[in-house]
């Protein structure tokens, strides 16, 4: 069993918002596009794509800047710390009055940033666990994920 109590911040938030959006279709194929205008308008000399192709790498980072921040910001949930267990039967988030468990084989997926281990609880919905706030606790938070979840649904890197 491994306990942690976790305070989720705007920072947070915004590299769980940069990892989910560039790891789906519309986020790569937005860059993408946005590459290509670029490098037309520089071969072409046809500057409207180019403020184009800037708008469109810009806009996601801005737009999830603001979101993370007014989260942070706004949602009880993110004013006072998390609780969180992760043991045998899943993962029990508590904060206040309120707890929740999700069992292992519930969970989608787990993945890492440089700055979070991310369980996926659902498509969109997740449990974000700040690696700074792990301390000595990374190592056995990531081995119990890796002993609890099938090897396909993880993508954790140290």
């Amino acid at each position: 069993m491994v306990e942690l109590d976790v305070k989720i911040s705007a920072g947070d938030l915004y590299d769980y918002m940069l990892r989910h959006a560039y790891n789906s279709a519309s986020g790569l194929l937005g860059s993408a596009f946005g590459a290509v205008f670029i490098l037309f308008a520089l071969s072409t000399k046809q500057w409207l794509f180019l403020i184009f192709g800037i708008v469109l790498l810009l806009y996601l980072p801005w737009t999830y800047f603001i979101k993370s921040r007014q989260q942070a910001l706004n949602n009880p949930a993110f004013k006072l710390p998390l609780h969180y267990v992760l043991d045998e039967k899943g993962l029990t988030v508590s904060q206040g009055e309120e707890s929740g468990t999700v069992a292992w084989e519930d969970m989608v997926k787990a993945v890492s940033t440089g700055r979070s281990i991310i369980l996926y609880t659902s498509k969109i919905n997740a449990t974000i666990l700040p690696k700074n706030q792990m301390g000595d606790k990374k190592a056995a938070v990531i081995e119990m994920i890796s002993i609890h979840m099938p090897p396909a649904k993880v993508k954790i890197k140290e």
